[in-house]
């Protein structure tokens, strides 16, 4: 089995997928087994000592100034997790779920959490032979962590709560059972409150969106090239002179794309041979397209830094001998990126819905059939095919609305600014499915297009590109049920169908960024 090795400071987002999707199982390197121990051994001293500390020697939230007993501390911590126990709605997907565990275990492996070792194997034995809690995707607020889902998955760890198992929905000791893990006895000191106090459900959610997304602008590269092809598009607009003076990155990556892409088509044009200039929705789509990538690139970074961060409360130093009270917890950081990652989003199904409209309007499509049927008005052709499009472009107008601007006090206003990051990381998430299929959408629109137009001869990457559409779809002569075809079309980008054989006929990656 492939494994990652975890050490609290080097796991990339490519590390979450190979995790969450491709089943890689996980191990502690010892330096982080040695780490995790010394932070534990101080937790057990203060406990001694009877120290006064948060979240090991006392309540929580508004109850931080109650404290408890030694003898009542294993109560407290399982008390925890019931009562926070308070998620809603549908259950998170196995691959979020494998990549929340992932990353709790390693910010808990960094050794700032003071978390016994033994329960973090628990945890690490959970993701490698396939126990996932049953954890409901609302609930959070994002601000003192994921606290709500968090604890569904901590229920799991003791037995309570419920868990898939090898495709089958089992209640938690069921799954353990047989998966062959043993449930933890107890939770000592401080451990429920490091299992549950972080960020880990909002950046799982975040990242592997993050990661979709970045295949997603290579399909949006593709689907612009095929949609210039159908259009006779001037190419002199993607000239590397025009965005050499105005160097932002991505728009510059995007022109550049785009040449690859078209290099020998005989079917676009040059300002001049046919008109003068594009519309917005293909002279601008570097710039479109560029600044979203851009957007994601800032993302990344955040990502980068949050999945090997500690994110728990308190936090403990075990060199100093301190356990300090902060807000590393918080979600600011990330619902402020998760929510300019779905405006980012939102501006590449909003251009590709325009440049349908395109392809689709008789006044718009220099010469096109309307809305690409054969036998107009006894054929609707794409006509509703737009209609979808414009509906999933303006749902993600509603959905790119902010959530991290939103704030409601909780826990008697102890917890009096609150993030709603994992609202903003679902919300994206949402946004990038229905990109994925307005992308879809204007694929299907282009190809037949191109073959209404008549194909003098593709270029290099929209060549090898139709040909991947037109091995799965056909072209349409007649009307169809055409939901069936969008499907079809949504799952050759799920499956990077498009951006493999684009990437290999023009012998480089497509640039993101």
């Amino acid at each position: 089995m492939k494994k990652i090795l975890i050490d609290g400071d080097s796991l990339t987002i490519e590390d979450v997928v190979k995790v969450a999707r491709n089943n890689y199982s996980v191990e502690l390197t010892k330096e982080a087994i040695d780490n995790v121990n010394k932070a534990r051994n101080l937790v057990d001293k203060l406990v001694d000592e009877g120290k006064t500390s948060y979240g090991i020697t006392t309540g929580f939230g508004k109850f931080s100034d109650v404290v408890i007993s030694k003898e009542d501390s294993q109560q407290l911590q399982k008390n925890l997790i019931i009562s926070h126990s308070c998620g809603v709605g549908n259950p998170l997907s196995e691959d979020i779920v494998r990549a929340i565990m992932l990353l709790r275990v390693n910010a808990l492996s960094k050794g700032y959490s003071g978390i016994r070792i033994g329960t973090l194997q628990t945890l690490i034995e959970m993701i490698n032979k396939g126990v996932h809690p049953i954890i409901p995707e609302k609930g959070s607020l994002g601000a003192s962590g994921d606290l709500a889902p968090l604890s569904h998955m901590v229920l799991t760890m003791i037995g309570e709560g419920e868990a898939i198992y090898k495709g089958q929905r089992l209640s938690s000791k069921e799954a353990m059972d047989k998966a062959g893990i043993k449930i933890l006895d107890y939770l000592s000191s401080k451990e429920g409150l490091a299992l549950i106090n972080g960020t880990q459900v909002m950046t799982a959610i975040g990242t592997l969106t993050v990661y979709d997304s970045i295949n997603l602008l290579k399909t949006a590269d593709i689907a612009f090239g095929l949609t210039m092809e159908a259009l006779n598009g001037i190419t002199c607009a993607m000239d590397e002179k025009v965005h050499a003076v105005r160097p932002h990155k991505g728009q510059m990556n995007t022109a550049k794309n785009a040449l690859k892409i078209l290099s020998g088509s005989e079917m676009t044009s040059k300002q001049g041979e046919i008109r003068v200039q594009d519309a917005y929705s293909l002279r601008c789509t570097p710039q479109i397209h560029g600044a979203s990538k851009d957007a994601i690139e800032y993302v990344k970074n955040k990502i980068n830094i949050e999945i090997n961060s500690v994110t728990d409360n308190p936090i403990i130093f075990p060199e100093e001998e301190e356990v300090i009270s902060g807000g590393n917890f918080h979600g600011q950081p990330m619902a402020l990126s998760f929510d300019f990652l779905g405006i980012a989003l939102s501006e590449i199904a909003n251009i590709s819905e325009r440049r349908l409209e395109k392809l689709v309007n008789p006044a718009l499509n220099h010469g096109l059939p309307a809305f690409l049927a054969n036998k107009g008005g006894l054929n609707s052709g794409f006509m509703i095919v737009q209609y979808s499009a414009a509906s999933l472009v303006s749902e993600n107008k509603v959905l790119a609305h902010p959530a991290s601007v939103d704030s409601i006090p909780s826990s008697a206003n102890q917890e009096d600014h609150v993030s709603m990051g994992t609202i903003a990381a679902r919300k994206a998430r949402d946004i990038m499915e229905n990109a994925r299929k307005v992308l879809s959408m204007e694929i299907l629109a282009s190809a037949q297009a191109i073959d209404l137009r008549g194909i003098k001869k593709l270029g290099v990457g929209t060549n090898a590109a139709y040909k991947v559409v037109r091995e799965h779809t056909s072209f349409v002569d007649k009307d169809r049920v055409m939901y069936k075809e969008i499907n079809i079309s949504e799952d050759i980008i799920k499956k990077n169908l498009l951006v493999d054989a684009v990437e290999k006929a023009i012998g480089n990656d497509l640039l993101v960024n």
